[in-house]
């Protein structure tokens, strides 16, 4: 099933059938508008005539010249995937019918090969097909693929089924070639399987390149060709996703996603066509729908407008009978302000009057004087530098491809790493991307102060998206209704969402929209697994500088020049404060203030020793401590687990094993294991290879908490470990052992 075409317009509305222009043209065009130039300004960029640029646009020169491909990409900063692409596309001219086989899960399951369905027999291979195209082009995951072959619990044989259920979906989805040189069609991935097929042979992949290209095309001159791309976005459809599937696989968030992007499409549709006068062609579209979604104002009150419009004055109002009706029987409630604003006008015989926005958000779901978009960012931190991997992790949430943009990002690190500086560096840098604006909370969820709960901070982002105030639930706020009056009001608008130092999944998750047109980034000292697990957010885990980024950041702060001129003794001071970035600021916060060198201020660090903390610090300002970064998380633990972080501070190697740590605590090596998981979730301790360790900073940290009793008991018990001599050691252990056998007169 591997191919490297790309999807077209299809007349049909389906994958295979192609543009009679081929999709070079196109292609470009709307890679053009995404870079936001006019042919003229393109064209002169790339070296070309405006003329010719036109020509390949139309279709007119469906084989552009390898060299003029090559200089619009570079123009228009495509990447090398949309460049092999492009050239791909040219080199075979306009695509035709292979007999390529396509799967159609936007409707009823459907494989064809060429215009010729494939019969698919068996509950379980249809299940794994829908599966695969439902994730595509990420991989199902093994689990995914053993609860929705077997939602009441996987049979003891169930690993080989999946073998044998996964070659019969190969024959079925590979080419007629020989045996040879037939591709894979389904590859085995380290987490599961993957579909390995092109966006134009999956419908719902069509339908979301389609639908990419018509929320490119925001200008009123666009209009017209944003409504012929939503049709043919439509079109794809000929029910819900996997309508004849099993109800676990129709309730996939894969699943989900997809209906709800169904219902945005449409609602984008029918928003231009009431632009356009052409009401009657959204009503079908909208009459279909609003029996899959019932209880959809935005879609009754467009469907309302639409019937109007077209000279159905009666049936509109049928319409809005049926569904106040129900919504009183099944949920007790009015209709809301949209619905009734369609009904108003529908009795005043009133022409719609659709918002020409362009992200079209409901009517309704604006206040009568509308408040501006939030713009809640707190102020960028000045000399940021490095975290290139991270930022392109990052970037992913604004991808133009919608399967692989991710919901939700996590980044976590420890105390003073620089989450909030990430986050606010490239929330920043993406503002343009989330037209309806940002919000932002400090979560306080390492802090002095009580960390806010959801309920705290749903009240004033109500207000900030321009909830009236009769809307907004009353006071005590109930929790679950503000989260849905939240939802509801995020439903149709691009938002990014910037929740800051968050203490736990259960803090969050309320305050996560619905809908997938908003972006969420959260920044935390946990490792907020199970947002990974259960919401399919993504992690970014921030360790401390290099030495390079730490001497750039210096000189951010410091002065380029001052730290060139003594760079070792710059590369010495970045490499006392641990590559830690707050260290690292307030060192040269320090170094500016007392006008002091670069050697002199790192003489005076190294001297200090387990004391080094006291010189991290900027007099008057409570929150410019490393120390007190650092206790924010300590006094969050167990006792336990402060137990465990106080005694490994007095170890002299640099990582230990769960067996030392546990002759260390004098506990069991599973009680010793369960404490450094928590420390290293804590992001107290470094986990690499299941041994731990503690960096520089944190180790003086530890070193100062414990008491000389308590340190003394510790060293003597790790001593004594070692000359019992158990039957299975540690290298490692015996190492520290050893050094405290030789240093033990010393210390005590």
């Amino acid at each position: 099933m591997s191919d490297t075409a790309s999807a077209t317009g299809d007349p049909e509305g389906g994958p295979g059938a192609e543009d009679e222009r081929g999709t070079v043209g196109p292609r470009i065009q709307s890679f053009r508008r995404r870079a936001g130039l006019s042919q003229e300004a393109a064209a002169s960029r790339a070296g070309i005539s405006t003329r010719a640029l036109r020509d390949i646009e139309r279709g007119r020169a469906r084989r552009p010249r390898v060299h003029t491909l090559r200089s619009l990409a570079g123009t228009l900063g495509l990447s090398d995937d949309e460049l092999a692409g492009l050239l791909a596309d040219a080199r075979t001219g306009p695509p035709r019918d292979t007999g390529r086989p396509s799967l159609l899960i936007l409707g009823p399951l459907v494989l064809r090969r060429g215009r010729a369905p494939v019969p698919v027999a068996g509950p379980l291979l249809r299940r794994l097909l829908g599966l695969l195209a439902l994730k595509h082009p990420e991989p199902a995951t093994q689990q995914e693929i053993t609860d929705i072959l077997w939602p009441s619990g996987p049979p003891r044989s169930h690993p080989s089924l999946i073998h044998t259920y996964v070659t019969q979906a190969r024959r079925l989805l590979g080419p007629c070639a020989p045996r040879s040189t037939r591709p894979t069609p389904v590859v085995r991935t380290p987490t599961g399987y993957r579909l390995e097929a092109s966006r134009d042979r999956i419908d719902l992949g069509h339908f979301d390149e389609l639908m990419a290209r018509a929320e490119l095309l925001h200008d009123a001159s666009d209009l017209e060709a944003r409504y012929a791309a939503l049709t043919k976005a439509l079109r794809c459809w000929r029910g819900p996703v996997l309508a004849d599937a099993d109800p676990a696989l129709r309730r996939h968030p894969a699943a989900v996603a997809a209906d709800e992007r169904r219902v945005r499409a449409a609602l984008l549709h029918a928003d231009a066509a009431l632009l356009l006068r052409r009401s009657g062609e959204a009503v079908p579209v909208l009459a279909d729908l609003v029996n899959t979604e019932p209880l959809h104002e935005g879609l009754h009150a467009r469907l309302i407008l639409a019937l109007a419009d077209s000279g159905e004055q009666a049936a509109a109002l049928q319409v809005f009978t049926r569904l106040r009706d129900r919504l009183d029987e099944e949920l007790g409630i009015e209709p809301g302000t949209e619905i009734r604003e369609a009904h108003l006008r529908v009795l005043r015989r009133q022409p719609p009057a659709p918002r020409r926005t362009a992200h079209h958000r409901p009517a309704h779901r604006e206040p009568a004087h509308p408040t501006p978009p939030p713009a809640q960012l707190p102020a960028e931190a000045r000399s940021f530098t490095g975290r290139r991997p991270q930022l392109r992790v990052l970037d992913t949430l604004v991808a133009s491809d919608p399967a692989r943009r991710p919901h939700i990002a996590v980044v976590v690190g420890a105390p003073g790493v620089g989450k909030t500086a990430l986050a606010t560096h490239w929330a920043h840098a993406r503002r343009d991307h989330f037209p309806d604006g940002q919000l932002y909370v400090d979560l306080r969820g390492h802090s002095r102060l009580p960390a806010l709960r959801p309920g705290d901070v749903l009240a004033p982002f109500l207000r900030a998206l321009g909830a009236p105030p009769h809307a907004l639930p009353e006071h005590p706020p109930n929790e679950d209704e503000s989260a849905a009056l939240y939802r509801t009001l995020l439903a149709d608008r691009r938002l990014l969402i910037v929740l800051d130092d968050a203490r736990d999944a259960e803090q969050v998750r309320p305050l996560l929209p619905g809908a997938r047109g908003c972006t969420v980034v959260i920044t935390s000292r946990s490792r907020l697994a199970g947002l990974v697990s259960s919401d399919g957010a993504r992690r970014i885990a921030l360790d401390v500088l290099d030495p390079d980024e730490g001497l750039q950041l210096l000189g951010g702060i410091a002065g380029s020049c001052n730290v060139a001129a003594e760079e070792t003794a710059a590369r010495r001071l970045v490499e006392l404060c641990g590559g830690l970035p707050l260290a690292i600021r307030i060192a040269g916060a320090n170094l500016v203030a007392r006008n002091a060198s670069i050697a002199a201020h790192g003489a005076e660090l190294a001297g200090a020793g387990d004391g080094i903390l006291d010189r991290l610090r900027i007099e008057g300002d409570r929150r410019s401590t490393v120390r007190s970064a650092f206790e924010l998380s300590y006094r969050t633990l167990p006792d336990e687990a402060r137990r465990m972080f106080r005694l490994l501070g007095q170890l002299p190697g640099s990582d230990l094993t769960v067996d030392a740590a546990a002759a260390l605590a004098a506990t069991t090596p599973a009680a010793s294991a369960a404490l450094l998981a928590r420390l290293a979730d804590a992001h107290l301790l470094r986990e690499r290879a299941s041994r731990f360790g503690l960096d520089v900073l944190l180790r003086s940290y530890a070193r100062e908490l414990i008491g000389t009793d308590e340190a003394r008991t510790a060293r003597r018990r790790l001593v004594l470990s070692r000359a019992r001599g158990p039957a299975r050691r540690d290298n490692e252990q015996d190492n520290c052992s050893g050094s405290y056998a030789r240093s033990a007169g010393s210390r005590t």
